[in-house]
């Protein structure tokens, strides 16, 4: 049975903060390991600051209906891998076949990383993303793979899993590609409500520094109204091309449910509605959108909501992929 005693040394060289967790160089179950890929997951716990990694010790130790470890390694809610095993764990099942990966023993064809959050009504953070992107390139840049050896478990579970939630997959292996080859580079630019030159709202829009979890300094606030009286930001995009959208907000019970942003694309605008009432105080993906190059107005928050509550405008960024 072949293992990746090397897997410690590739997360670190990636930069990836890393807890070594016992004896995972011999810690495994039986039977063959011989990966060609990385799935990702999520744990069904609820993490926090004070509590980062829940489901650490049963991704160890296992369950009573399914023996440890679960898992190589679980990524905790500030990013930090806990690696625990270098050998063939119980995590994948049997794989139904997703993009390059093909049907079988899953838990033969692919390391895993069991992310921990809950999955429901919790999101990842940004940090898990983000070391979980730097992981997964290196891994496969060792595994001599390619981005779309990098799969979620909802995509090649043969039993209906939805894990790992609140993310775009195809995003994911955009993020992976990118990072694989060494575009960290690429051309990402960030628009806040205080950005001179690139923010521009009418007198309704207030401004608050309310919440703790506003990008910047402060951010705009405004009722919603049977009339768009957008705010808007501002890009100057280089080139035509793809480029994600994401959005950050802080979040507040009182705030807007269903929250229209409009992105100018290269064929006419398309409305994405968010709950600014969840998963605020971090970048929130909107979509990959083709873009026009040049300087314009790009993205919008509208207030032309049905929703009540504070319709919140606070930083986008773009990133092209």
């Amino acid at each position: 049975m072949a293992t990746i005693p090397w897997l410690v040394d590739v997360l670190r060289g990636a930069g990836v903060q890393v807890v070594v967790e016992g004896d995972w160089l011999n810690r495994m179950r039986p039977g063959s390991f011989d990966p060609i890929g990385v799935l990702w997951h999520h744990t069904a716990s609820t993490s926090s600051a004070s509590n980062p990694h829940p489901a650490l010790g049963i991704c160890i130790n296992g369950r009573s209906d399914l023996p440890g470890p679960l898992c190589q390694a679980l990524v905790d809610y500030n990013g930090v891998f806990h690696v625990i095993s270098a050998g063939r764990c119980n995590h994948a099942g049997v794989s139904g076949g997703s993009g390059p990966i093909p049907s079988g023993d899953g838990n033969t064809l692919m390391i895993g990383w069991e992310i921990d959050y809950n999955g429901v009504n919790q999101e990842m953070t940004a940090a898990q993303y983000n070391a979980s992107i730097a992981a997964t390139a290196a891994v496969l840049t060792r595994l001599g793979r390619d981005s779309s050896y990098a799969r979620g478990h909802r995509e090649t579970s043969t039993t209906g899993k939805i894990d790992p939630s609140f993310i775009d997959l195809n995003v994911m292996r955009a993020d992976v590609a990118a990072k694989m080859a060494g575009s960290g580079t690429a051309w990402s630019s960030t628009v806040d409500n205080t950005t001179a030159g690139r923010f521009t709202a009418s007198a309704s829009w207030g401004v608050s520094t309310y919440s703790s979890q506003r990008y910047g300094a402060d951010y705009r606030y405004a009722d919603p109204v049977a009339a768009s009286d957008p705010a808007w930001y501002r890009f100057n995009v280089p080139a035509a091309g793809n480029y994600r959208v994401e959005a950050w907000w802080p979040t507040n019970s009182g705030y807007n449910s269903a929250t229209p942003y409009i992105v100018a694309t290269s064929s006419g605008n398309r409305t994405v509605y968010v709950d600014q009432r969840a998963t605020g105080g971090q970048w929130r993906v909107l979509g990959t959108f083709a873009l026009p190059a040049g300087d314009a107005n790009r993205v919008a928050v509208s207030r032309w909501s049905n929703a009540t509550g504070l319709v919140i405008a606070d930083a986008v960024r773009l990133t092209r992929v």
